[in-house]
């Protein structure tokens, strides 16, 4: 009876935390769809309030001492048993958190929020030198946190773990070495292949409202469920949860690129799928939360790619295409549109690249994270960094910062060690569909 009061008042306590983290998800929302622009600094002090207050009860002595009480009882004796989950995880969450200092969380809070709209307006006048000085204080900041993480005197490992629990950079590089030495020669047999798709084709006018209405259909044929989640615009797509009932996924349209807009829907419904189907009973609690954000990133890289960019899929969507953009798609074929969706080109654009150069605009990003976070990269350097790392792996150079080290908004927002879960999402998901094929023929 001791142990079961113990654990119904650590998840209590670990209920409240989420509630109070979902509030400042709110907020976090509301910034990248609707916040005025003179709104921004407000934001940043209420988040990095929201941040302080969440710190403060997620560190509390008590959760710690909840935690010794149970850990090694009969309790959670089964390792797979819903206790004792949520018992490892909320002690490594404890763990991880006591090491950081309040005041380094709500600074980083703080910077992050008002370095995301500094870098909106660096992308859009594509000038790296504005939003430098912000992502030195980033660097310097994730630096501070490493520190206190003390994570075998690699700082880069301490925030990858944050994202995928145990993986280590030497790991990832030796994945990275085995799909450059794949990847590469496959890119050029497919760029030197004399069979071209119509490129043009994608670029035909493709009226937002259209595509928004298409994403929809497509999405709520899918499964993701409208009444418990919304689709809205942003400067970069992503995903929150709100809370149980209240999933919201976002994109951005191009009139004329139809991916930019559909795939952005495919790649966030993927991440919206996962989290209309965790349990909401155990909100609040490890059990109710992602495995990880790479088993995250699996789920979205699936849909958007796997499943979104095959030939089954396009033969049962296409009418539908059809008749929201009927012009665009006058005298296309199933097979001509299958086609140039699955275009293998080197690229510029991250979110643009298909499916087989992909893993090298992330291995780019990997290598460059590493770098700045050691020290060997100063953040002045990193636009003719990133060029010479384009033109190293993907033979293109970027013309302008925009299209460039600016493209991404990760960093601004603090994402150190992000960019790899979207590799090993890939690897995921090809493993998970193949294993779903093995069982359904």
């Amino acid at each position: 009876m001791r142990e079961e009061q113990v654990y119904a008042e650590l998840l209590r306590r670990a209920r409240e935390e989420a509630v109070l983290a979902s509030c400042a998800t709110l907020l976090e929302w509301d910034e990248d769809t609707y916040l005025p622009r003179a709104g921004v600094e407000h934001r940043g002090n209420q988040l990095a309030l929201l941040a302080g207050l969440h710190h403060q009860l997620a560190t509390h002595p008590r959760v710690g001492e909840l935690l010794g009480e149970l850990a090694g009882s009969d309790f959670v004796a089964d390792p797979h048993s819903p206790a004792a989950i949520n018992v490892r995880e909320l002690g490594r969450t404890y763990a991880r958190l006591t090491r950081l200092p309040r005041g380094l969380v709500e600074e980083l809070t703080r910077t992050t929020t008002l370095a995301q709209h500094e870098w909106a307006a660096a992308h859009e006048h594509a000038d790296f030198a504005r939003f430098q000085p912000w992502l030195e204080k980033i660097i310097s900041l994730k630096r501070c946190e490493a520190q206190c993480l003390d994570f075998h005197a690699i700082p880069y490992d301490a925030l990858l773990d944050e994202f995928d629990p145990g993986s280590r950079s030497r790991e990832i590089a030796r994945l990275f070495e085995a799909l450059r030495r794949e990847l590469v020669p496959l890119v050029a047999a497919f760029t030197s292949a004399p069979r071209k798709p119509n490129r043009e084709i994608l670029d035909r006018r493709f009226a937002p409202e259209q595509q928004r209405a298409f994403g929809i259909q497509v999405a709520g044929v899918l499964g993701f469920d409208f009444e418990r989640g919304r689709l809205d615009t942003a400067r970069h797509p992503f995903f929150c949860t709100i809370g149980p009932g209240d999933c919201r996924i976002t994109t951005r349209y191009n009139t004329h690129h139809f991916n930019d807009g559909f795939f952005g829907i495919l790649h966030e419904v993927g991440h919206g799928l996962y989290e209309q189907g965790l349990d909401p009973e155990h909100f609040g609690t490890p059990m109710g939360e992602a495995a990880s954000i790479a088993i995250h990133e699996s789920q979205s890289r699936l849909w958007e790619n796997l499943v979104g960019r095959s030939r089954p899929f396009w033969q049962f969507f296409f009418p539908a295409a059809q008749r929201y953009f009927p012009q665009a798609l006058a005298g296309v074929t199933v097979d001509d549109f299958h086609f140039v969706l699955n275009r293998v080109e080197p690229s510029l654009n991250r979110i643009r690249a298909d499916a087989v150069t992909y893993d090298l605009h992330i291995l780019v990003r990997f290598e460059l994270e590493q770098a700045l976070m050691r020290g060997d990269l100063q953040v002045a350097d990193m636009p003719q960094a990133w060029n010479n790392a384009y033109r190293h792996y993907l033979g293109i150079t970027p013309s302008n910062d925009a299209e460039g080290c600016l493209q991404d908004g990760h960093w601004s927002a603090g994402l150190i060690g992000y960019f790899p879960t979207y590799t090993l999402g890939n690897i995921f998901a090809a493993q998970l569909l193949a294993r779903a094929e093995e069982e359904l023929n």
